[in-house]
């Protein structure tokens, strides 16, 4: 390996997922002895009133208009790299990334969001930086595809078969799955984590969760229909939503059995000890729960990536998709019941499951980035 690489991960907060690869890829290269890693919000820093009001209006549009978004994501599904619209999106960071490259000279790029800035630069500039794209999903979105890139590093077969369908040769698409933190993959003790979080061992424990933000609809009504079940105790995450927070914990003041937390860090430990999960559809907490070997039912999925990454999990036979409230009782009933259900659904994501994603991708680039020092001291002599 070169002597310590500096490498530049491009993210944006639209939600959790790509700040939390981004930064367990971060913690990875580190560990590894790639001590200079910067993490860089892009179309924050490039254009932050435009990048406010997209982040505000995303957020808002999950919980208000669901069908504008996945309208807009269908509009764009097919949209090509080398198309009008997509030239001009992924040219919003271009004059703020030049100024980040100059001054940071880095080593390799990596994009754990669907702007492909650096790899237009590099079609513009022609310049020679290695770049990688680490997809955060289980579905396919034209807009991750760019043929000014390295190598992908994608979530499963079926996602590396997709992009071999788009003409992507074999040699720059990793089957790596998506990178978590690494304690999703520590040991757990699960007695002591009850103890933690003021659980009883003698009941099963269903945790739901809002997702960072807390745009989750309907968390009261989700509890209150489960609450019908005996020998159960309910967990509500609320993100950094302390308004919803608050509201939760003063609707269920007076029930011992639902325990209301706000943005938890060690939410591994919380997923240990829980039976099934009730979530959002977003990849990266799929990864999580893969990891976990925690059976998802995912409420009403949002339309667009989080509907497929639904869907997918659906048709593996590694999640169950409530669209009502009936159903979702169901499904949690026969989760908690039925130990062959809950053994199918294991086994299913035990297929799916691909651990320590973030060590398998840092392990590559830096194995890449040694092959290209040397092809070059060779080079030079």
């Amino acid at each position: 390996m070169q002597p310590n690489p500096k490498i530049l991960i491009l993210y944006a907060n639209y939600g959790d997922g790509h700040m939390q690869v981004s930064k367990a890829l971060a913690d990875c290269f580190q560990k590894s002895g790639a001590n200079a890693v910067l993490m860089v919000d892009l179309f924050a820093e490039a254009h932050p009133l435009m990048h406010a009001i997209t982040r505000f209006a995303y957020l808002k549009s999950s919980v208000y208009s669901p069908r504008l978004y996945g309208w807009s994501y269908a509009l764009t599904q097919n949209m090509r790299s080398d198309q009008s619209a997509a030239k001009w999106v992924n040219a919003l960071g271009i004059r703020k990334l030049k100024e980040i490259i100059s001054r940071e000279k880095p080593d390799a790029v990596i994009n754990t969001f669907p702007l492909m800035s650096m790899n237009e630069l590099r079609k513009i500039a022609r310049l020679r930086i290695p770049t990688y794209t680490v997809l955060t999903d289980f579905v396919l979105h034209r807009r991750w595809l760019h043929p000014h890139t390295d190598k992908f590093f994608v979530a499963t077969e079926d996602l590396k078969e997709r992009l071999l369908r788009e003409n992507f040769p074999a040699e720059r698409i990793s089957v790596s799955g998506i990178p978590i933190r690494e304690s999703f993959w520590q040991p757990i003790d699960n007695r002591a984590c009850l103890e933690r979080y003021g659980l009883a061992a003698d009941k099963s424990v269903v945790l739901i969760m809002a997702g960072a933000y807390g745009v989750t609809q309907h968390f009261k009504m989700l509890a209150k229909t489960l609450l019908a079940f005996a020998n159960i105790q309910i967990i509500l995450v609320c993100g950094k939503n302390r308004a919803l927070q608050k509201k939760l914990n003063a609707s269920f003041a007076d029930v011992p059995n639902v325990h209301v937390f706000g943005f938890v860090e060690a939410v591994h430990e919380l997923m240990a000890v829980s039976s099934c999960m009730i979530t959002k559809a977003g990849g990266v907490t799929f990864a999580e729960a893969l990891a976990m070997r925690l059976p998802v039912v995912v409420f009403r999925p949002l339309p667009g990536q989080e509907k497929g990454n639904a869907q997918y999990f659906a048709a593996k036979g590694a999640a169950l998709i409530a669209t009502n409230l009936y159903e979702l009782k169901e499904h949690v009933h026969r989760i908690l019941a039925d130990n062959s259900l809950k053994l199918q659904i294991t086994q299913a994501m035990a297929l799916l499951q691909r651990p320590l994603a973030a060590k398998a991708v840092v392990a590559e680039i830096l194995r890449d980035l040694e092959c290209g020092a040397k092809s070059n001291a060779v080079g030079k002599v």
